[in-house]
């Protein structure tokens, strides 16, 4: 059984980034110390389970103005395709919203620029590199 929550725990928040480290470090090669930043003292994480194991995480910072950022979202390779990511979304949106945001924006790896468009975000940025990787800034109100 698939849950997702936000992580309130310092458990639930140690699983978020054991999926991040499986994620960005092992399967992308993002240097563990880029990957787990001093943000992630500030952000609000969430995570998903599938019974007692950890699936996939994210999290979201309010960085002013009414905007929040999305970031590190992340789904185990065995269970993508299977609408986690999409889940994962409509849950950072609804906290943003409750905590008053009104506009989202995220910058995502360029092959996750089609999934991000078909949930309603739009590319607002050139290409640019991080941690090696080329992203595009990409934004949606809410």
């Amino acid at each position: 059984m698939v849950s997702l929550k936000l992580a309130s725990t310092e458990t639930e928040r140690e699983d978020a980034f054991t999926v991040r480290k499986a994620v960005f470090v092992e399967e992308q090669g993002v240097p563990i110390h880029i990957e787990l930043d001093d943000l992630d003292q500030e952000a609000v994480h969430f995570i998903a389970y599938d019974g007692e194991r950890p699936i996939a995480a994210g999290r979201i910072r309010d960085i002013g103005d009414g905007v929040g950022k999305v970031e590190r979202v992340c789904v185990l390779p065995e269970y993508r395709g299977r609408h986690l990511g999409q889940q994962m979304m409509v849950m950072l949106e609804e906290h943003a919203r409750k905590a008053g945001l009104s506009k989202i924006r995220l910058n995502a790896q360029n092959h996750a620029v089609p999934f991000y468009e078909k949930i309603g975000y739009t590319v607002t940025s050139p290409e640019f590199m991080d941690a090696g990787i080329p992203h595009r800034v990409m934004e949606k109100p809410i």
